[in-house]
């Protein structure tokens, strides 16, 4: 098996480089990925199911495909494995097990990926804290008092501390930017349609929720991206994939940009200090590189955007849970209080009022566009300062209100692009004098992935990025 030094020089392409090359075979690949993650998981409680033997068994060792025996864990979020548990982060759904694939898993699966488990999730993927009753409470590898973020915490703590190079997310509002962003990691939002989520999910919550990876690296991104792009049989709708490869496309920096930038929450509120800092250091970097950089805000009602595709987003867990009365605690028994909260909502919600949200978002979006016809990418701060402390965001209470307000102080700039659908990516730029991660945002125009890498690419060439943290 590779050294732990070994191990942590390589992101998944390197791996499956060396695996390719006959430098190290697959399996050895597989089984050191076991041996890290039975090391580092309990200091961090990131990977919370396991199918191990299942996953060596599966492996042909005579398997040339390039990702063959290269390992990947799986969120545990809307994402069906076979015969492998999905809990949705819910201690009532623990013992749920789905007897088929989805697209993304199968398509990975075809690849040749080692499926070794799931990571953690909080309840339903509600939090942008990784805290549950069915997980526990999943740590920061750069600092364990503090949060690993949400609701991929689990993937972004697993791959932060070294278990493996990249990790499957789910994105609805930030959830997996928000966790690359704590545990200093890339996490790409593709636009809305790119990757499909059949066969179980159609137009997950009014296209709001996206689904790819935490990585080690952009390539890494590029490469998962090119595995799992792409419509399946009954999807009501796609975003095509570009002529050529992403990960050839990141070959190639940019053409000279216009990118805008902001130092501030989008209606002009204050940021953290470290925040602002990376955003600004940022925008010299991009300048350095060729581009032309201006401070300018985008003109939209960035609130009444985010109220709107929340509450829509809760909404529809109406659906989820139709037919489930939920006049009292015992007819949720099983479920956080929160979670609790957030279904009581969602069935109150009265149709109308759920369908005039609907209208709201795209009037908002409509005028958030706009700015893209000045602009070719937008840079923001990822966050509203580092990871916090733990328990900041807590379940265990029902001020559903008070909650949201919270998670969107801390997260103010991701929520808006879950509901225009744009690629988004956080990239891991700075880190505080204590050594936590500090990271920005990339945003491009609706389909522009490939731009959004070949840019987020461009800058990590030009940077020294630390990807995993301190063992």
């Amino acid at each position: 098996m590779l050294t732990s030094e070994e191990w942590r020089a390589h992101d998944l392409v390197g791996l499956a480089a060396r695996a390719t090359s006959g430098q190290v075979s697959r399996r050895e690949i597989l089984q050191t990925a076991i041996r890290e993650i039975e090391a580092r998981n309990p200091a961090v409680n990131a990977v919370v199911v396991t199918r191990f033997e299942e996953a060596l068994d599966a492996l042909d060792d005579a398997a040339t495909d390039r990702f063959a025996g290269m390992p990947y864990l799986i969120k545990d979020l809307h994402a069906p494995v076979r015969g492998l548990p999905l809990a949705n982060g819910s201690v009532r759904f623990k013992d749920t097990v789905f007897d088929f694939d989805s697209t993304t898993v199968a398509r990975l699966r075809a690849a040749g990926f080692g499926l070794l488990g799931r990571t953690a999730s909080p309840e339903f993927g509600l939090s942008l804290a990784t805290e549950s009753v069915a997980w526990g409470i999943t740590r920061n590898p750069w600092n364990p008092d503090h949060g690993a973020g949400g609701s991929s915490g689990g993937a972004g703590a697993a791959v932060a501390s070294g278990m493996l190079p990249a990790a499957h997310a789910t994105d609805s509002a930030g959830s997996i930017r928000i966790p690359a962003a704590f545990n200093g990691l890339v996490g790409l939002k593709p636009t809305r349609g790119l990757n499909a989520f059949g066969p179980h999910r159609g137009d997950p919550n009014n296209g709001m929720s996206h689904e790819h990876a935490v990585t080690r690296s952009v390539r890494d991104s590029a490469a998962i991206l090119d595995i799992t792009a792409g419509p399946d049989a009954g999807c009501p709708y796609f975003t095509p994939r570009p002529d050529m490869p992403f990960e050839r496309l990141i070959e190639t920096p940019p053409e000279r940009l216009r990118i805008g930038f902001i130092t501030t929450r989008f209606d002009g509120g204050p940021v953290h200090r470290e925040s602002r800092a990376a955003a600004e250091m940022t925008a010299k970097l991009l300048s350095d590189l060729g581009h032309e950089v201006t401070e300018d805000r985008p003109d939209f009602d960035s609130n009444a955007l985010t109220e709107a595709m929340i509450r829509l987003l809760i909404g529809s867990l109406a659906g989820m849970f139709a037919g489930m009365p939920a006049d009292n605690d015992e007819d949720l028994h099983g479920f956080e209080p929160m979670t609790r909260a957030a279904i009581r909502f969602a069935q109150g919600t009265e149709l109308g009022t759920h369908l005039a949200r609907a209208a709201q978002i795209n009037a908002h979006v409509r005028q958030l566009a706009r700015y893209f016809e000045d602009y070719d990418i937008l840079l923001t701060p990822a966050a509203n300062g580092p990871a916090p402390l733990h328990g900041v965001l807590p379940m265990d209470h029902s001020d559903l209100d008070a909650f949201l307000d919270k998670l969107f102080e801390i997260s103010p700039f991701t929520a808006p692009f879950n509901a225009s659908g744009q690629p988004a990516i956080m990239l891991p730029v700075h880190r505080t004098a204590d050594g936590l991660p500090v990271a920005v945002q990339l945003v491009g125009r609706f389909a522009e992935d490939g731009l959004v890498l070949r840019l987020a690419a461009q800058m990590e060439r030009a940077s020294d990025w630390q990807t995993i943290a301190p063992a």
